[in-house]
């Protein structure tokens, strides 16, 4: 039986781009940034704005602390299932779309969560809290997916990390917002109609800015050729190349498993810390300074990958950082009167956690290239938030009760938890996943190398040479040895072959006349040969990998 071929097992290379004059830029990705962002925002300000002040609200609506919680919980329910939809409608429908959507889906629900509060009466309050707590949770998946290839579409290639860590990193903002808003706002229950209030505020601001100023889902002219050549493949297609896309999987599995631990830590934060004798107000400043510091990594970072193009290095370390960080913790937290080292081992958590994120779902794009953005980086936050409910409830499974004397200043009324298992199995699970990626992670940015289209002897010399085979450094999205072109859009057109179908080996006419020439060393060292030009580039097809972990053989052939 023949095997698959290599379409079929995702191990077929992105076709590469014609390089073309005429990428522009344009100011109003900004305001497209801007939108997409306060979005984020405002989601995460309604997911977390009854769990600071939990009691006060059951108290004074009749509610249990367990409906409480399910109206947090409820966000990671409804995004896991419905997070395959959101990925479709980013991809197929387009981006403008899914914000807009998103947008009038969080300002529905944050309205339907005022209904109790403003008609007298209400019967059944928890089912319209609820109710608009479920809206919200179904726009979490459209605009938590979308920095990614808002980033790819609207930014040019030295901007797109920057762009993509600030539409991801409005997200922790707006649940810091929310711990700390919520407190202030909330002092008895008459208060709890204001809070509701002011919450909805920005999410009609944000829905009244999406469906204005937003109209269309790419520029009229790509600001990069991988703009160009966007989800070239379908929905469906796609998957099956992830599925079979071994760095991918790697990346998404170990990825989202330090998601479903970060969501794990934030949400029995609390538990965990009261258990040891600390205060719920300590508590919620650790969880401001994991918040606060993972913003601050991020606008750090950002940048500096943008520059350099050390996707995988940066990860890496961060996430192995990370690991040693959860290892802390996990020792620190069960000592009481350890009130510094606590809050010296969130930040640090948060710094090295947090802060990679945004890098993380950028070589995510480049790994998967020419998978569309919505699926490279959504199918890792729905393997997240699965494995964040498996984590959360396995840590919560392995705690027992403590009989002996003890500090704990929890309010259970029954004997104190004891977390000793359960933050090892956290430490233990970090550290697992990160030898995973640290050991059996090696791609090629597969982007970049289609948007640059030089072969990987010039591109490992540029970017900074990596000895390792398949190894890329990003050197292939910077500076080139490639001159200027004069390609007309056909040849990038859904990232086109650079050959006329025609016949076999015969370039492209569009592409033909465009053809760059080389400079520099890869002109003169070209051998010549009778008939032709020497240093000419042209394209050829795509051969066997040249080594074990090459992505792709070069585009261009000198002859």
């Amino acid at each position: 039986m023949a095997g698959p071929t290599e379409a079929e097992t995702g191990l077929a290379e992105p076709r590469a781009l014609c390089p073309q004059r005429g990428y522009r830029t344009y100011a109003r990705r900004w305001v497209f940034l801007l939108a997409v962002s306060l979005l984020n925002c405002s989601n995460a300000t309604l997911w977390l704005s009854f769990a600071p002040v939990a009691d006060v609200i059951a108290e004074d609506l009749v509610l249990s602390v367990e409906q409480i919680n399910w109206l947090s919980l409820v966000y990671l329910v409804v995004s896991t299932p419905f997070g395959v939809a959101a990925i479709w409608i980013l991809d197929s429908v387009g981006l403008c779309a899914a914000t807009i959507l998103g947008a009038w889906l969080n300002f529905a629900g944050s309205v339907l969560r005022m209904v109790p509060c403003m008609v007298v009466g209400t019967q059944n309050t928890f089912a319209f809290l609820m109710g608009g707590q479920s809206l919200c949770a179904l726009a979490q998946s459209l605009v938590i997916f979308s920095p990614a290839k808002l980033a790819a579409l609207w930014f040019p290639e030295h901007q797109r990390a920057t762009a993509n860590m600030l539409a991801t990193m409005s997200n922790p903002l707006g649940v810091l917002v929310a711990n700390v808003l919520s407190p202030v706002l909330v002092k008895k229950g008459e208060d709890i109609p204001l809070m509701l209030g002011v919450y909805t505020i920005p999410a009609g601001v944000v829905c009244l800015l999406s469906t204005i100023c937003l109209w269309e889902s790419v520029p009229p002219t790509p600001p990069s050729a991988g703009a160009a050549s966007s989800t070239s493949e379908k929905f469906l297609d796609g998957l099956k190349l992830l599925v079979w896309n071994k760095a991918y999987v790697i990346l998404a599995v170990c990825g989202g498993g330090m998601i479903g631990i970060s969501a794990s830590f934030s949400a029995l934060l609390e538990q965990i810390l009261c258990a040891s004798g600390h205060s719920s107000g300590f508590s919620g400043l650790c969880g401001a300074l994991f918040i606060t510091f993972g913003i601050l990594g991020a606008l750090a970072l950002g940048p500096y990958v943008d520059r350099t193009k050390h996707f995988t290095e940066a990860t890496k370390i961060g996430l192995c950082l990370f690991s040693l960080a959860c290892v802390a913790f996990a020792l620190v937290s069960q000592l009481q009167g350890q009130t510094l080292a606590l809050a010296a081992t969130c930040s640090l958590l948060g710094l090295f956690g947090f802060s990679v994120g945004p890098v993380a779902m950028e070589l995510a794009v480049e790994c998967s290239f020419p998978v569309g953005e919505g699926a490279a980086t959504g199918v890792i936050f729905v393997l997240g938030q699965a494995e964040g409910i498996l984590i959360m409830l396995g840590m919560m499974a392995l705690t027992v009760r403590r009989s002996e004397l003890s500090f704990s200043t929890c309010q259970q009324g029954e004997d104190p938890l004891d977390w000793t298992v359960s933050l090892l199995l956290m430490a233990g699970l970090c550290t697992l996943f990160n030898c995973i990626l640290a050991l059996f992670f090696h791609t090629p940015y597969r982007r970049l190398q289609a948007e640059s289209g030089q072969p990987p002897s010039t591109r490992n010399a540029v970017g900074g040479a990596d000895s390792g085979p398949g190894v890329d450094r990003g050197g292939a999205g910077r500076a080139g040895v490639l001159g200027p072109s004069t390609a007309t859009p056909e040849c990038t057109a859904r990232g086109a072959s650079l050959e006329d179908p025609r016949g076999p080996g015969s370039p492209h006419p569009a592409c033909h006349r465009a053809t760059p020439r080389a400079q520099g060393p890869a002109a003169t060292d070209a051998p010549s040969r009778p008939g032709r030009l020497a240093g000419r580039v042209q394209a050829s097809r795509f051969i066997d990998p040249a080594g074990p972990h090459s992505s792709f053989s070069s585009p261009w052939v000198i002859t």
